[in-house]
């Protein structure tokens, strides 16, 4: 039999944000306790700096596995295409059959945004209730909804480059029960926020350390390799540091590289991934004045456990 095929529409009815926190908390304890066996992923730059070729392969201890094959590419302003292009390949761990193959750009869209609030959930404040989100994509669309997910908030804020799309974002969120605003000074923003997620294409810092409140919470999502940084090395430096995969963060992790590189940090101030933090193995947040940063690259098992679920879903 030829592997069935998941289009967006399907990913979508199946995998709620709400099921895809459950979902990476597997997925990231896995990561954390040996559950899988994850190379370090593959990064390709393309020709013309139009983008990269992603490679991740994976196979979990309970035996499934499969590959996440994706193209990251800088689309012109105004185009209707997403960022992230590819599929997520599902085997037979029976037979070794391809089983399923899965849009890879709308797998990312959920469980990245999931993993963003399950980090939320583990390491902001029990009280935190005010959303910064820097970024007008559909990334920021989603992180906003998995949040809202995990803190009740009340207030959200958008910021991005391009005012106007910030406030189509805002209606649009609107329109869906969630009242949001247009920043229109971003160290005023920061200051004020408890939650901060970046999500944007960013190559050089656009959040400064100098801008936070005690007690903030900071995920930092939009660069998912080595070079383009969305945040200096001064918040780095102030926060305690999380990650989804200390190897691939090590290597590629730009904001934390470029840290490091600037003599700010060394490699012991990764505290530890979020899936230690889980575990128990790791303290997360140890006052309401720490700062937290979770920084996300993206990892196959993410992938993974939510395929799984939407081919168990459709079965």
């Amino acid at each position: 039999m030829p592997p069935k095929f998941f289009g967006r529409e399907d990913i979508r009815r199946a995998l709620s944000f709400e099921t895809c926190v459950t979902l990476m908390r597997e997925a990231m304890t896995a990561v954390s306790s040996g559950g899988i066996s994850q190379p370090a992923r593959q990064i390709l730059p393309l020709a013309g700096g139009k983008g990269a070729f992603g490679i991740m392969p994976g196979a979990a201890a309970d035996g499934r596995f499969g590959a996440k094959l994706i193209s990251v590419f800088h689309q012109p302003e105004g185009s209707s295409l997403p960022s992230h292009q590819g599929v997520v390949v599902l085997f037979d761990p029976q037979t070794g059959a391809p089983l399923g193959v899965l849009d890879a750009g709308e797998i990312t869209r959920i469980r990245t945004a999931a993993a963003s609030a399950l980090a939320t959930d583990v390491l902001a404040r029990p009280d935190a209730h005010r959303l910064l989100v820097l970024g007008t994509g559909e990334q920021a669309d989603a992180h906003v909804r998995a949040i809202a997910g995990v803190r009740p908030l009340s207030r959200i804020m958008l910021w991005g480059r391009n005012p106007a799309r910030a406030q189509a974002l805002a209606d649009e969120l609107a329109h869906d029960g969630l009242a949001a605003e247009v920043a229109a000074d971003l160290p005023t923003a920061a200051g004020q926020a408890d939650i901060i997620c970046t999500t944007t294409a960013a190559a050089e810092p656009i959040l400064l350390g100098a801008w936070l409140s005690e007690g903030v919470h900071v995920n930092l999502v939009g660069s998912s390799r080595a070079g383009p940084t969305e945040v200096d090395d001064d918040l780095v430096a102030r926060s305690r540091f999380f990650v989804d995969s200390r190897e691939n963060v090590l290597a590629q992790g730009a904001e934390f590289v470029r840290a490091r590189a600037a003599g700010r940090v060394d490699d012991s101030h990764i505290v530890g991934e979020i899936g230690e933090v889980l575990l128990g193995a790791v303290a997360g947040r140890r006052s309401a004045t720490e700062i937290t940063a979770y920084k996300s690259l993206g990892c196959v098992a993410q992938d993974l456990w939510s395929g799984w679920h939407v081919l168990q879903a459709h079965s």
